[in-house]
């Protein structure tokens, strides 16, 4: 045992450089692996802690006011009902902001989606006019307990006496209403009723709101929203942040261990001699073996370590949504084991990648074997030889004689590295797909800034003049957007109806072409994959009591309302009631406009009468995953160079007996040299290109992917451009030559005594 810890010693002081980046490089990829897992569940618990808290209903039914509900509590497999509660939609505001709400009359806190007080107290009797907002909503309107609500357009003035969590879907300004808990009494007028359902088996969602659907009548129900919708609307953006952490470490965890395994293995065959030393005096291959596992299990350990130490310690205080996370993470039951088991499973499969290594150390026999006579590059090709012929530098000859006339081990080599700048590849894809999502826009289906909603105090002609007056203001595109049910009518689906045959709306279409005539729509992914429809299919759907058949002709890409979005003209709608007035503008802006600026004056001149919201950008809530993207590049770009140095070393070594021909033939050390850096110079570029052409499909690939599976669709990937990926192999290059101009220029002149005993 003693020897074995001499030997490892030794070889740590040999290779200090490469045990510390295999440490660093252990310690990025178990941080990127526990920040994934902490996202992953900051995901999910707590929306499911709000809805176990709240018992919350399953299902959700938003119906007129002549609605019978009390059938649906004799329904099979519903276990309890909350409500039927009145409802009313109204706007408030406060603080100079405003925010569309339902408010909601509840004569008790209910037992079934008991919402949880976070801030203040229930409703009380004795003060008629006090409410409690939804948390979010709160946030939203920057309200407090003891805070004023006032109603626009009326004296009305709500007190807010509590704020509360709830698990049904959240408040989105211009998409989704906030909720308001009042007394019934402050819902004196209610434009129709909401219902909950509890179920026996969650599992039965969909057939529950087809049997309620069938029983009430499609006619009386205006909106169906589930706990899977709730439930995915508030995991969003933070699972995908885990996704994204969890496939970059786990691609890092298998480049770290293939560049272990390399480095091994460049070590064990330049080790050769000193390992049959070590067998003549009595090692056994056990023992050898277990000098390299324990070696780099130590150093993976100490990493993983010190991953697991400063994720505990310090990873809450990250800022913004990651600390948050990790703050959350921690306080979970299942923490402590994640802790646990991430740090001992990626220190296990760097393990069994060194083991693999090792393992050829312990075949090495006593006895070394006599090298064969040829050079281990082989000879020179015809190609080669007519090369030289024609003066073309001997260092580039040479060099690419050395790095690919060994094409099994080049192989490896190649893949090795092309695997981490293939990752680096993707992460700058992912980073590109972001900054698209702020620079155009209009390009990945946001074509207009702002959306206008206004009350019924003025015409549709003066507030499309009071719109298109502002000099900010492009062009304005009068709409109306309401809840239907799909041809199964056990989902809620977005109907938008959104410009005019003469002045179309301009909706970002990946398939298909626009609807330009009567009847004809675009339609999102999510509504596609929700209907199992395709561009070409006709689709019916329930808008109220009234049937309404669309040709869908385009795919666009809608990044709202998980892409459930069916998009026609305003006339298409006017087709089937003629009464119909636009209830929202969407504004596109003029290149350079401000938005904030627009929506001040907007709302100045509306005085009162309109409710200005920017459009929401999803790729607001990614601003984290540029932190992110840029940890992981740098952790890939760690492992990189340890394999940069593992081939370095490789080919220093291999080319070791070759010094001795290429003296006698007149080459002074510097061309030696140049040999050597070539050779490393064109295995990085060879990589650098098989890492673009792999990278920038695989990235295409895994982004549309990740857009199908969120709703919003293919089409969104947008690789690096070439002022990005150029510079990126330039580097890469140039470092590899650099990193090996010390090395190789030592070889080069090594006295002639050292060169012999290393052919011998």
């Amino acid at each position: 045992m003693r020897a074995t810890l001499r030997w490892a010693h030794s070889d740590l002081r040999t290779h200090r450089g490469e045990a510390l980046f295999l440490v660093l490089a252990t310690a990025g990829i178990v941080a990127s692996l526990l920040l994934a897992t902490a996202l992953f569940g900051y995901a999910t618990n707590p929306w499911q802690r709000v809805f176990t808290q709240s018992h919350g209903a399953h299902v959700w039914l938003h119906t007129d006011k002549a609605a019978d509900t009390g059938k649906l509590a004799g329904l099979d497999g519903v276990d309890t009902v909350a409500g039927p509660y009145p409802t009313a939609a109204v706007t408030v505001s406060s603080r100079g902001s405003r925010a569309s709400v339902e408010l909601r009359g509840t004569p008790e806190r209910p037992s079934v989606g008991r919402p949880p007080i976070v801030s203040g107290h229930w409703l009380d009797p004795s003060a008629p006019n006090g409410v409690v907002l939804e948390s979010r909503l709160a946030r939203a309107l920057l309200a407090e307990p003891g805070d004023t609500l006032t109603v626009p357009g009326t004296a009305r003035e709500l007190t807010v006496v509590g704020l509360a969590d709830s698990a049904e879907p959240r408040y989105r300004p211009g998409e989704q209403p906030g909720l308001v808990w009042a007394l019934p009494s402050a819902v004196p007028d209610p434009g129709g009723q909401v219902i909950g359902l509890r179920l026996t088996d969650p599992g039965d969602t969909s057939y529950i709101v087809q049997r309620a659907v069938t029983v009430l009548g499609s006619g009386a129900i205006g909106e169906v929203s589930t706990w899977q919708q709730a439930r995915a609307e508030a995991q969003g953006d933070n699972r995908l942040l885990g996704q994204v952490l969890g496939l970059f470490g786990l691609g890092a965890l298998v480049a770290a261990g293939f560049a272990v395994h390399g480095a091994i293995g460049t070590r064990i065959r330049g080790h050769l001699r000193d390992l049959s030393v070590l067998k003549a005096i009595g090692f056994t291959p056990g023992q050898v073996v277990r000098i390299f596992l324990l070696q780099h299990l130590a150093y993976a350990l100490l990493g993983a370590l010190a991953a697991a130490g400063l994720a505990e310690a310090l990873g809450s205080r990250i800022p913004g949504r990651l600390g948050d996370a990790v703050g959350v993470w921690q306080g979970l039951p299942g923490h402590t084991v994640a802790l646990i088991v991430v740090p001992v499973g990626a220190v296990l499969f760097i393990g069994a990648t060194t083991g693999l290594a090792a393992w050829r150390a312990g075949r090495v026999p006593p006895v070394p074997l006599p090298r064969p006579a040829a050079t281990s590059g082989g000879r020179l090709s015809g190609v080669a030889r007519r090369a030289l012929g024609v003066r073309i530098p001997p260092a580039l000859v040479l060099g690419w004689h050395t790095a690919f006339t060994r094409r099994p081990r080049s192989l490896a080599t190649v893949a090795r590295l092309t695997l981490p700048l293939l990752l680096i590849v993707v992460a700058m894809s992912a980073w590109t797909t972001i900054d698209r999502f702020h620079s155009d826009p209009e390009r990945v289906g946001l074509p207009t800034a702002l959306s206008v909603r206004a009350d019924a105090g003025r015409s549709e002609q003066q507030i499309r003049s009071l719109l298109e007056r502002d000099p900010g203001v492009a062009a304005a595109y009068p709409g109306v957007e309401t809840a239907a049910l799909g041809p199964s009518q056990t989902a809620t689906i977005a109907l938008r109806g959104l410009g005019t045959h003469r002045a179309p709306y301009p909706h970002t279409l990946a398939e298909g072409r626009p609807a330009r005539g009567s009847d004809e729509a675009v339609a999102g992914q999510g509504l596609l994959d929700l209907l199992d429809a395709r561009v070409g299919d006709w689709v019916r759907m329930t808008v109220g009591d009234q049937p309404l058949i669309l040709h869908i002709v385009g795919r666009s890409i809608e990044p709202e309302n998980a892409g459930r979005v069916i998009s026609t003209s305003l006339d298409t709608l006017r087709e089937n009631d003629p009464g119909l007035r636009p209830t929202l503008y969407e504004l596109r802006l003029d290149p350079g406009a401000d938005p904030r600026e627009v929506a001040d004056r907007l709302a100045a001149a509306g005085d009162g009468h309109l409710d200005v919201h920017a459009v929401a950008n999803p790729a607001d809530g990614l601003s984290p995953l540029r932190a992110v993207v840029a940890g992981l590049i740098a952790v890939l770009a760690l492992i990189g160079l340890i394999e940069l140095l593992t081939a370095i070393g490789g080919t220093v070594r291999e080319s070791e007996r070759d010094l001795l021909a290429l003296k006698a033939i007149g080459l002074s050390p510097r061309q030696i040299t140049a040999i050597t850096v070539t050779a490393t110079g064109l295995t990085a570029l060879a990589a650098v290109l098989a890492a673009t052409a792999l990278g920038l499909p695989l990235a295409h690939w895994l982004i549309d992917a990740q857009g199908r599976s969120s709703g919003i669709g293919a089409g969104i990937a947008q690789g690096p451009s070439a002022v990005l990926v150029v510079p990126l192999g330039a580097a890469a290059v140039l470092c590899a030559a650099a990193l090996a101009a010390v090395p190789a220029a030592r070889a080069a002149r090594r006295r002639l005594a050292d060169t012999l005993s290393a052919v011998a």
